[in-house]
């Protein structure tokens, strides 16, 4: 064989171009190399570019070309389709099979060179990613085709001790579209460790920027004392740009066969997908629920989601099922099927909203009048929208809200002797609108930050509840003036490596509310914990139906120490005063908002917030909270964390002190420990220990292992837990794998056993 005429040509023009130093550098064998014909054809670059203006193919960075027993590499590889001309230029530099060395600014490759190099490709990407093909072709459409490629995030997949590691996709052709970025892929199955493990015969994938490897189905294994072993293997049937169809067989060793059907649809803007199951129950007496035990059971789910105009999303979701009991039994995913609705949102940088119809449907072993108890949101709407005023003007911000609400039946408990009221059946309605302006002036070093703003509220309540403790039927209009000051002084210094921020803090706040119940029922403001998070906020109700009212002092401050390699440390504290007018968190209600909080004096309890981190490996963080008036700490948290070179380990602690008024009467008071340790090359053992102080008891215990090459995770873990924990007396173990890729790709699946009707 010869060597290519333009490879000859190429290295004669260098030899004429430069005798003096071609002189006693090419040997006499140099133009007679011998040729290997059998020795692989590859391509490497950093970045492969398909450019549709110049019609032109460039790989670039660090290219490498070996063909036929050469090597070639150079800066960029052009490949210029209108004319079929193929060059490699600068600094080229040509090794031939015998170990012969030759350098050129630019080398033209044409004819069976310039093919070979095109039919087998080795494209290498800045994060190590490697794409392997036989032939790859570019077509006007700007579409990639690759022959008998392979995908792996790993690149060789081999780890520095030459253990393979990793996962790969391979196909029998891959077709990749630059207008939408498809990817379809005929005949696809994927190895882990280098072991194809899944095949498929064919495979549509709209985006894979956008993860939709999370959408290919995944077997799974589960089991319940109900339903017996749970050995589900879901495939997809049919798939293309527009449409895929997913059947979910699943065999039950204790119920029979479920069998589960998903269409997913498609559109430019948009998609909708409907998912339906269902089984004929072998032994229905296995339910002690008395909706589950009938002889069929099943659900439909359906939901879509579309961009009709840019900046708006209008969806749905509806889902019918035999009993609320269904999902939970049969280990399904029940996906938005806790709520019926329909939404439209707006989003854009200083404007948000979002209008939604909602029914809510309570899961798992509910009877009607539970269901009932459910309220029914027609509709629920949010409105917000920032101007900034122009030469430091400050800032407008204008909300509103409204929300409607139906109920079929009253929900009210009774919790060790505490009643509770959650909700009241009937209808009734709120609406709130705010309007508020703000802007900061620095004055002598401090931040001043007034803040003025008005509330409109308007509701409604047809009194349709049977409860003593309801209000009657009412209509309610109110205007709330509001007013507040905020003003800080920060102070910074430097010396020996630390940088320092202490900013005292105070805040007066004046809502000039006449009702502490705008909403007249409470849908929405009936939880509250006080730390260092809320200290000082305007209003610390969680929604509207609350607000707080009267005349409010917050003071505390704010330390931060920086260290210059990124440690640090903050503590953020402070009290809340109240200092005129009624206190919110004080007033008597059914939903006991406030009672125990510490805001219910009108000197609160104090709060502190601790956080560190230690050269990135240390962290660290703690809240406080203590009545001030007896120095009892009410309330103490705290959590430390250690990562480094495999190694990890957690301490965590909790105290939360009895408060017999809202009918907690016992303290929570707990402590854990977690510890992770390296035993091989990308293998962890792990254990957890936790103790109930109070009861003197413990209250969780497990181990597992855990495998993690960086592209591949895979772990296993049995769990036990105590006799006072929320699941007591729970034995269960736990499995999950991921796939990961430097692109940010996390494909994943997680699940839970329980073990307790396996060792019976």
């Amino acid at each position: 064989m010869r060597l290519p005429r333009a490879l000859a040509l190429a290295m004669a023009v260098t030899v004429l171009a430069g005798p003096a130093h071609a002189q006693g550098l090419l040997p006499e064998d140099f133009f007679a190399a011998p040729i290997d014909p059998s020795a692989p054809t590859a391509v490497e670059a950093e970045e492969l570019v398909f450019d549709s203006v110049r019609n032109e193919i460039m790989a670039r960075g660090d290219v490498v070309l070996r063909v036929s027993g050469y090597t070639l590499s150079g800066e960029r590889l052009v490949y210029r389709r209108a004319d079929g001309e193929m060059e490699l230029v600068g600094n080229v530099i040509v090794i031939d099979p015998a170990g012969n060395r030759s350098h050129s600014d630019r080398l033209s490759l044409t004819d069976g060179l310039k093919r070979t190099v095109l039919d087998s490709m080795t494209l290498t990407a800045t994060d190590g990613a490697r794409i392997t093909a036989d032939s790859a072709e570019f077509d006007k459409v700007l579409s990639s085709i690759l022959i008998n490629a392979s995908y792996a995030p790993c690149g060789e997949c081999i780890s520095p001790s030459g253990k393979r590691i990793g996962w790969s996709i391979s196909a029998a052709r891959i077709v990749q579209n630059s207008e939408d970025n498809s990817i379809t892929l005929e005949q696809p199955s994927i190895a882990l460790l280098g072991v194809p493990v899944a095949w498929l015969p064919y495979l549509w994938l709209p985006d894979l920027s956008n993860q939709s490897l999370d959408g290919i189905p995944r077997p799974s294994l589960a089991y319940s004392e109900e339903i017996g072993v749970k050995a589900e293997v879901p495939f997809t049937v049919y798939s293309s740009r527009d449409t895929s169809v997913i059947l979910s067989p699943t065999l039950l060793s204790g119920q029979g066969f479920l069998m589960g059907a998903e269409w997913i649809q498609r559109f430019d803007r948009g998609l909708f997908n409907i998912k339906a199951s269902g089984l004929y129950q072998f032994n229905k007496m296995a339910f002690s629920f008395p909706d589950a035990q009938r002889d069929w059971r099943g659900a439909v789910q359906a939901a879509g989601e579309f961009r009709p105009v840019e900046d708006w999303t209008v969806g749905a979701a509806y889902s019918v099922f035999t009993d609320s009991a269904y999902f939970a039994d049969y280990l399904l995913d029940p996906k938005r099927s806790a709520v019926n609705e329909v939404y439209a949102t707006h989003l854009t940088d200083d404007t948000y909203v979002d209008a939604r119809i909602q029914q809510f449907n309570l899961l798992g072993n509910t009877t009607d009048q539970k269901r009932d108890q459910q309220g029914i949101a027609l509709p629920n709407v949010q409105v917000a929208r920032t101007f900034t005023l122009p030469n430091g003007g400050g800032r407008v911000e204008v909300e509103g809200r409204l929300l409607v609400m139906s109920r079929a039946a009253d929900s009210s408990t009774t919790v060790n002797g505490i009643p509770y009221d959650y909700g009241y059946a009937g209808n009734r309605a709120h609406g709130m609108a705010q309007a508020s302006w703000q802007n900061q002036w620095i004055a002598g070093g401090a931040v001043v930050t007034p803040f003025l703003g008005v509330r409109l509220d308007a509701a409604s309540y047809d009194g349709n509840s049977g409860l003593a403790s309801a209000p009657a039927a009412q209509t309610l209009l109110s205007a709330t003036p509001i007013a507040a000051l905020d003003v800080r002084y920060p102070m910074a210094a430097y010396g020996g490596g630390v940088t320092h921020l202490i900013e005292p803090i105070g805040q007066i706040v004046y809502r000039g509310a006449s009702s502490t119940a705008p909403g007249i029922t409470n849908e929405d403001s009936q939880s509250l914990v006080f730390d260092d998070t809320n200290v000082f906020s305007y209003n610390r109700f969680t929604g509207i139906d609350r607000q707080e009212t009267g005349l409010r002092l917050n003071v505390g401050g704010r330390y931060l120490a920086t260290l210059d390699d990124g440690s640090y440390l903050e503590l953020l504290g402070g009290q809340s005063f109240q200092l005129a007018g009624d206190n919110a968190f004080a007033l008597a209600n059914r939903q006991q908002v406030g009672v125990g909080s510490g805001l219910e004096n009108a000197a609160s309890y104090a709060v502190l917030g601790a956080y560190g981190s230690l050269a990135d490996t240390l962290n660290a963080g703690g809240k406080l909270q203590i009545d001030t008036s007896s120095l009892a700490v009410s309330r103490a948290g705290l959590g430390v964390s250690y990562g480094q070179d495999g190694w990890s380990g957690a301490l965590n602690y909790g105290f939360a002190a009895a408060t017999p008024a809202t009918g907690n009467d016992r303290d929570m008071h707990e402590i854990g420990v977690e510890l992770s340790v390296p035993v091989a090359e990308y293998w962890t053992v792990s254990s957890n220990a936790y103790w109930d102080i109070a009861s003197g008891s413990y209250l969780q215990i497990g181990g597992g292992a855990a495998y993690n090459d960086g592209y591949l995770a895979v772990s296993g873990a049995i769990t036990r837990t105590g006799p006072t924990h929320n699941s007591p007396n729970d034995l269960r173990a736990t499995a999950s794998f991921k796939l990961l890729a430097p692109a940010g790709l996390g494909l994943g699946y997680s699940g839970a056993v329980p073990l307790a009707g396996w060792l019976q």
